[in-house]
């Protein structure tokens, strides 16, 4: 069983060197296709079942993930079905593997659930409950400025940096998913803010070599982590009130939802979001169809 468990380590992580470096893949989306590929083998084991990457059948694979069909959501089983294809892909595209098992194996059809928005009133409430008195609150409400104000990911906003602000000409640099750059328009409102926190709690800390250039600190000078960041939305939006579910992303679609409903062209919220596919963006029209009908229910005089 050892030998099984040395060659299953040795192709999941030969996998993830080739995503890092040669699709130059995110570390969470890596991180997650690593989850993948661990889970089927773990599952392997505990069913004595001797195979390795080189020999696993279809039938071995679809009994897996009906296995995993019963615990999980049917967007986590497709995220698992994509970790697995890209998978037996670069097996058989390296020629370790004459054939790709997956290509027999069908993805389940899945509902696309639309999130859950923020009205502008629900996120000046949740804005309003930080505390300014403390040195975290200038932070905290610069990230949520960021999240709402910009659109970001939260990834993007524990990673971004200094030296990626130019405020001068109304523009951040950010770094999204697979490393992709893209130049988002920042609001005169969020610049105030960011550079309150700046000037009179960032400049005053003392900040660890590493994270010299990381905008947001936490309060040993480090860079914050996305677990912090929902830790601090969750907590706010609780003191709030707000019912919904609120997360980071939250904010990030009410900003397009609400560019949407202001008359905002589809392909520069595209832009902004920093979706490689237009197709990704237009779940907002379906929000804003939404939005219309609630429109026409409450003035149309036949309602």
């Amino acid at each position: 069983m050892y030998i099984y468990l040395m060659i299953w380590s040795k192709y999941i992580k030969e996998y993830i060197e080739y995503l890092h470096i040669e699709r130059g893949l995110s570390f969470n989306t890596m991180f997650s296709y690593r989850i993948d590929l661990k889970l089927l083998h773990k599952w392997i084991v505990n069913n004595n079942i001797d195979v390795t990457p080189l020999d696993i059948t279809v039938q071995i694979l679809q009994d897996f993930l009906y296995s995993r069909s019963k615990s999980v959501k049917p967007s986590t089983l497709n995220r698992c079905l994509a970790s697995l294809r890209g998978f037996f892909i670069y097996l058989h595209f390296q020629e370790y593997r004459k054939d790709n098992p997956m290509d027999l194996i069908d993805s389940p059809k899945t509902s696309r659930s639309l999130p859950d928005i923020l009205s502008i009133e629900e996120i000046d409430k949740i804005i309003h409950q930080i505390d300014l008195s403390n040195p975290q609150g200038e932070r905290n409400r610069g990230i949520l400025e960021m999240l709402y104000g910009c659109g970001l990911r939260v990834s993007e906003v524990i990673n971004l940096r200094i030296s990626d602000l130019f405020f001068d000409e109304g523009f951040i640099r950010v770094r999204g998913k697979g490393n992709q750059q893209r130049l988002v328009p920042i609001a005169p409102i969020t610049i105030k803010y960011i550079n309150i926190y700046r000037t009179e709690i960032r400049n005053h800390q003392k900040v660890d070599t590493k994270s010299s250039d990381i905008l947001f600190l936490n309060r040993r000078g480090k860079a914050l982590t996305r677990n912090m960041v929902f830790i601090i939305v969750q907590d706010l939006a609780e003191k709030a009130g707000i019912k919904k579910r609120v997360s980071p992303h939250t904010f990030r679609h009410s900003f397009a939802t609400h560019l949407l409903e202001n008359g905002a062209d589809l392909s520069a919220i595209q832009h902004m979001l920093g979706h490689k596919n237009i197709t990704t963006t237009e779940i907002y029209t379906h929000l804003d169809i939404k939005h219309l009908e609630e429109t026409l229910v409450q003035y149309h005089p036949r309602r």
